[in-house]
């Protein structure tokens, strides 16, 4: 019996016990520093502090999941590129949507020599994977304006939303490509693709329709698949780019200029 007595306490004793503290029980508990906080508006701030040059330098990478190793090897390989302003992560940050997983990414990610900025993937919706994303990270969709492009982060994760027709918000796509005075060149980026099986196909051909009829568009930019794609796959005039995996140790280096872009594949 004391045996057995001391196994019982033993066992409770661990599961109060996590990597953050005590007495944490819910592994979807949100608990979070305030550096920890609002990682969108913060890393904006420091990007349009970036002094503007005609050329525009990006990395482009994306589903990190549970791959830490692989992406802290992403990190040193991203600070060994020249003239790069900032990283934009596709999504899938997470695996399960657990704040934890947003954290050690984001522990890793602390380490680039350059602000980063992410878009929501469908795993980082799991559980209540949206809501630690957007007090961690910030508004599941938003813009942001430098130098001549205006970026727009859009959530595409259509199948965890039962498919309802609400995901992507195609009427704030729209208003936001309209909201554009400057006529900035757009840059429109998601998880998942609209000729994905997990896009809602009563959506699919009014969201490339509204990329289609923008003419500021200059190209947009996925995740997702695991793989390196690129094509016009409507024949609308429209290039989409996807990033492959951490998994696949593989990500893009995209350079803008005002008439044209390059796109180069980076394995590390």
């Amino acid at each position: 019996m004391k045996i057995f007595s001391q196994l019982i306490i033993l066992l409770l004793g661990i599961s109060f016990f996590s990597c953050d503290g005590l007495f944490q029980f819910n592994p979807n508990e949100i608990v979070l520093k305030e550096s920890q906080r609002n990682l969108t508006g913060k890393n904006i701030e420091k990007i349009v502090k970036i002094p503007v040059k005609d050329t525009l330098r990006f990395i482009f990478m994306g589903d990190s999941q549970r791959w830490y190793d692989e992406t802290t090897h992403f990190v040193k390989s991203a600070n060994q590129q020249r003239a790069i302003d900032f990283v934009l992560h596709a999504g899938d940050i997470s695996d399960f949507g657990i704040t934890k997983e947003l954290k050690w990414i984001n522990d890793i990610m602390k380490d680039l020599k350059y602000p980063y900025l992410t878009v929501i993937g469908n795993h980082d919706i799991v559980a209540n994977g949206s809501d630690a994303y957007v007090r961690m990270f910030g508004p599941l969709d938003y813009t942001f304006g430098y130098g001549d492009y205006k970026f727009i982060f859009i959530n595409t994760n259509s199948l965890e939303y039962g498919l309802d027709g609400s995901t992507p918000n195609i009427p704030w796509l729209k208003s936001q490509l309209a909201d554009n005075p400057d006529k900035k060149q757009t840059i429109v980026i998601g998880h998942v693709p609209p000729f994905d099986a997990d896009f809602d196909k009563n959506l699919e051909k009014e969201y490339a329709a509204t990329l289609a009829a923008d003419p500021n568009l200059k190209f947009t930019l996925y995740g997702h698949q695991h793989a390196f794609k690129e094509g016009e796959y409507y024949n609308d005039g429209v290039q989409y780019y996807q990033t492959t995996s951490m998994g696949d140790r593989g990500y893009l280096i995209i350079t803008c200029w005002k008439d044209g872009q390059k796109v180069e594949r980076v394995q590390f």
